[in-house]
C-alpha cells in the first residue's frame, strides 16, 4: 500500500496554516464594518449559524464520520464553548470599550498560553526555537499594538481581552486530542454547531439586526461565518492534527500584519512606520518558531 512523503504532510499543513492566517485576518477588516450594524452577541450567533450550515453541507459531501467517544465529546463540547462561543462574543464586545491596538497586545497572549500549556499538558515539551520565536513575535505584537493604540482602555474591555485569549487557548488544547482520530471537519461542524445552539439565546436581537442592517453589512457576516469560521476553523483543524499545537498557534502572530495590510488596502487605514516595523518583527517570530 502506498504511503504519503511526510514532506507532502508538511506542504499541505504549511498551505492549511496560510489559509488559516489570511481568512483569519480579512475577518478583524469585516467585524470592523459589521460592527457598526450588529451586536457583539448577535454578530456571534449570526457567524456560527452561518459557518455551522457550512460545514454541515461539506460534511455530507464528505460522507465521513467517525462516533466520538465520551472524551472526545466532552473535549468537542469544550472546544466549541469556549473557542467558538465565549471567545467570539467576548472578543466582539472588547472591541466596544478597548482600541484596537491594545486588544492586539492582550489577545495575542492565547498563543503565548497555547505554547506553554500544550508543553505542560500535552507533553509536547518546550523546544528552544519555540519559546525564542514566542518571545519575538509577542515582542512584535506588542509594537504593533502601541504604534496603533489610542490608549483608551477600561477595565471591562481589558477583563473581555483576556477572556479572549484564555478561551482561545483553552479551545486549541481541547481539539488537540480529538483530531487523532476524528476528521477536522467533523470536528469543526460539531464544535461550531455546539457554539451556535449556546448562543441561540441572543437569537432576538440577531432577528432585530438583520431587520435594521444594510445589506451589504449582511453580505459581510454571511462572509465571517463562510471564509474566516467553517473555512479557516477547518484548515486550522487539518494544520493542528499534523503539527505541534504551540507551534501552530505561534504562527497566528502572523495575523496581525496582514490585518495592517488588508486594513489600508479596504479601509484606507494607513498604520505608522512603527506598526509595519512591529508586523515584520511578528513574521521573523513566527519563522524562528518553526526553526527545528
Amino acid at each position: 500500500m502506498p504511503t504519503t512523503p511526510a514532506s507532502r504532510y508538511r506542504w499541505s499543513a504549511l498551505a492549511a496554516v496560510a489559509v488559516t492566517v489570511l481568512a483569519w485576518a480579512s475577518a478583524f477588516v469585516a467585524i470592523r464594518y459589521v460592527g457598526a450594524s450588529f451586536q457583539p452577541d448577535s454578530l456571534a450567533l449570526g457567524r456560527l449559524v452561518t459557518g455551522s450550515l457550512a460545514l454541515g453541507v461539506s460534511l455530507l459531501v464528505s460522507r465521513r464520520w467517525v462516533m466520538p467517544n465520551a472524551r472526545e465529546w466532552a473535549l468537542i463540547i469544550l472546544c466549541g464553548l469556549a473557542w467558538f462561543g465565549v471567545y467570539n462574543v467576548a472578543l466582539n464586545a472588547a472591541e466596544h470599550h478597548v482600541d484596537a491596538g491594545t486588544t492586539a497586545i492582550l489577545v495575542n497572549i492565547g498563543p503565548i498560553l497555547i505554547a506553554l500549556l500544550a508543553g505542560l499538558l500535552l507533553r509536547e515539551g518546550f523546544p528552544r526555537w519555540l519559546l525564542i520565536g514566542a518571545v519575538v513575535a509577542f515582542a512584535g505584537a506588542v509594537l504593533v499594538g502601541m504604534a496603533t493604540s489610542t490608549g483608551s482602555a477600561d477595565l471591562a474591555g481589558v477583563l473581555l481581552c483576556l477572556t479572549a485569549a484564555v478561551t482561545y487557548a483553552i479551545g486549541v488544547l481541547a481539539q488537540k486530542p480529538v483530531l487523532r482520530r476524528i476528521p477536522a471537519l467533523q470536528v469543526t461542524w460539531l464544535a461550531c454547531t455546539v457554539a451556535a445552539i449556546a448562543c441561540l439565546p441572543f437569537a432576538p436581537s440577531l432577528i432585530h439586526d438583520i431587520a435594521a442592517a444594510p445589506v451589504l453589512s449582511t453580505g459581510w457576516l454571511l462572509y465571517l461565518g463562510v471564509v474566516p469560521t467553517a473555512l479557516a476553523f477547518s484548515t486550522w483543524a487539518y494544520a493542528l492534527a499534523r503539527v505541534n499545537a504551540g507551534r501552530l498557534g505561534i504562527s497566528t502572530y502572523a495575523v496581525p500584519p496582514i490585518t495592517i495590510a488588508l486594513g489600508a488596502l479596504f479601509l484606507g487605514e494607513v498604520p505608522p512606520v512603527a506598526a509595519l516595523v512591529g508586523g515584520v518583527i511578528c513574521l521573523a517570530g513566527v519563522a524562528l518558531s518553526r526553526r527545528r
